[in-house]
């Protein structure tokens, strides 16, 4: 395939296309950065949801799930921190009227000088090959100690300022690095300013009697409220987690690249309470069983990586995303925050309840300690998508379009396709999708030659494709069609349902 650039053009197209993504109000020309999901996009994202609810409840004795509201007392924002301190810095370039936020524009500059690093070290190694030694040339190549030398004076200020509203220093750091404009090319920068992201409205009869709230920027806040709730009767024991899938909202001033970035977004968060002192513990754990749960999806584990954050949130003691190499470039997945007692202690002080966990094994009360693992539910769907998309070469150089999801994620497990639409067949392929349908998302086809159902399905990616044809009226067989090989074989019709389960299971 072409490049990267190339990749997510296709995979966006794709969506759409295939019934996956579609603009939100899209009649009306659209609403920026908000998306629809299509009648097979609603099943994948589905899916994805189901996996992770069984992998993180289903499957630990000691987590438990809830669904708490959208809406939420507003001191609920006040004491997480949100109503303060929920601000991206921005900056706008005066030639082109784009907006950016600034520490991003930073972080890319970083970015750039890291790959610059990277091409190095690359040079090196082609030109002395096995007696290369990437330890000694990192610590002795003058250009590569220059570029460390930025990186570490950049986030020696950029780290500082944001965590102080220091927003000038922020503006001299763009300037002092010469960072342009991507569209204008310009240097012709705004002071930086704060925005807060919280899309606020009014509850009330009247506009004059009204409260403003918040539509939640997060679904943690609504663990945290209720945790004591949750351990209280479900008479839980630390260590215990409270799960949550659910839709988040924030006012992104810069929305971009596709559904990576919305402003209407689905978060599926654990927190985990532990007791103080073994948080550390619980945060390694987290973290290695997160990267578990993303490659047994069969993902290819060098698609994925740890980047330890240096910069931690005002809450946290230790931070680490998991990111996925998305058609444009490695980015944030999935959080794993050591959260300390910040959360619980703040709603004891502005609720004035006491959320103290007795621990019958110590016999002392406590604030627990909270790990979460926080992860975009639309960006997983994207990071699915992706790298799920495969153009293949076949017989007689066509092509093919095939998305390789895995199996368990695809929206339909198989497709049943008569082979014409007479001679009793249809009534056949009926009969065995009734069968079929009670446990798995089955899809039935009569229209169009059998190839092109085949493709199709390719470009949905159904597992299997089940064809009924006149010998299956004879000896109740038929032929089911493998996605990813193309192997087609010859099962009995009672065999099916095996087939799909085995393969779901792998």
């Amino acid at each position: 395939m072409a490049n990267t650039e190339d990749l997510f053009k296709k995979v966006i197209a794709h969506a759409k296309e295939y019934g996956f993504v579609f603009q939100s109000s899209e009649i009306y020309d659209g609403l920026s950065a908000v998306y629809d999901y299509a009648q097979n996009g609603s099943e994948l994202k589905k899916n994805i949801r189901d996996y992770w609810w069984k992998s993180m409840v289903q499957m630990h004795e000691n987590i438990v799930g809830i669904d708490s509201a959208i809406f939420m007392h507003p001191t609920v924002w006040k004491a997480s921190g949100h109503v303060d301190a929920f601000n991206d810095p921005m900056i706008d370039n005066k030639d082109s009227k784009k907006r950016y936020r600034a520490d991003v524009l930073i972080e890319d500059y970083i970015s750039k000088l890291e790959s610059k690093i990277e091409k190095e070290v690359t040079k090196a190694a082609k030109r002395f090959g096995d007696s290369f030694d990437k330890a000694q040339f990192l610590e002795t190549n003058p250009r590569v100690i220059a570029n460390r030398d930025k990186i570490e004076k950049i986030k020696s200020v950029l780290y500082p300022a944001m965590d102080n509203d220091d927003m000038a220093a922020i503006k001299s750091l763009i300037e002092n690095a010469g960072i342009v404009c991507p569209i204008s090319g310009s240097k012709n920068w705004t002071e930086v300013r704060q925005f807060n992201l919280m899309f606020s409205t009014q509850m009330g009869s009247t506009a004059e009697g009204a409260n403003e709230i918040f539509l939640r920027p997060e679904t943690a806040q609504g663990i945290f409220v209720n945790y004591l709730n949750v351990q209280k009767t479900g008479r839980m024991k630390i260590p215990f987690g409270i799960a949550q899938t659910g839709k988040a909202f924030r006012n992104e001033i810069v929305a971009r690249q596709f559904i990576f970035r919305m402003r209407e977004f689905e978060q599926m968060e654990m927190q985990f309470f532990v007791r103080p002192g073994e948080e550390m513990k619980w945060y390694d754990y987290w973290k290695e069983q997160r990267m578990n749960w993303h490659t047994s999806l069969g993902i290819p584990a060098d698609k994925f990586r740890f980047h330890d954050h240096e910069k931690l949130a005002h809450y946290a003691n230790a931070a680490a995303d998991i990111e996925f190499k998305f058609p444009m470039g490695f980015k944030e997945l999935e959080g794993i925050h050591s959260r300390t007692d910040f959360d619980l202690s703040a709603h004891e002080e502005h609720s004035g309840k006491k959320l103290r966990y007795h621990d019958p094994e110590i016999n002392e009360s406590y604030v627990p300690y909270v790990v979460e693992t926080s992860i975009g539910l639309d960006r997983m769907f994207l990071a699915i998508l992706s790298n799920s998309y495969t153009e293949e070469q076949i017989e007689e150089g066509n092509t093919r379009v095939v998305m390789k999801l895995p199996p368990v994620l695809a929206p339909y497990k198989a497709a049943i396709f008569p082979l014409t639409k007479k001679d009793g067949l249809p009534e056949k392929g009926r009969e065995i999708m009734e069968k079929l349908k009670m446990d798995y998302m089955c899809f039935y086809e009569e229209k169009d030659a059998i190839g092109k159902r085949y493709r199709r399905h390719d470009a949905i990616g159904t597992p299997y494709c089940v064809t009924v044809d006149h010998q299956t009226l004879e000896d109740n067989t038929v032929t089911i069609r493998e996605r990813d090989s193309m192997k087609q074989e010859r099962i009995s019709i009672d065999e099916i349902s095996g087939v799909i389960s085995q393969r779901l299971k792998g």
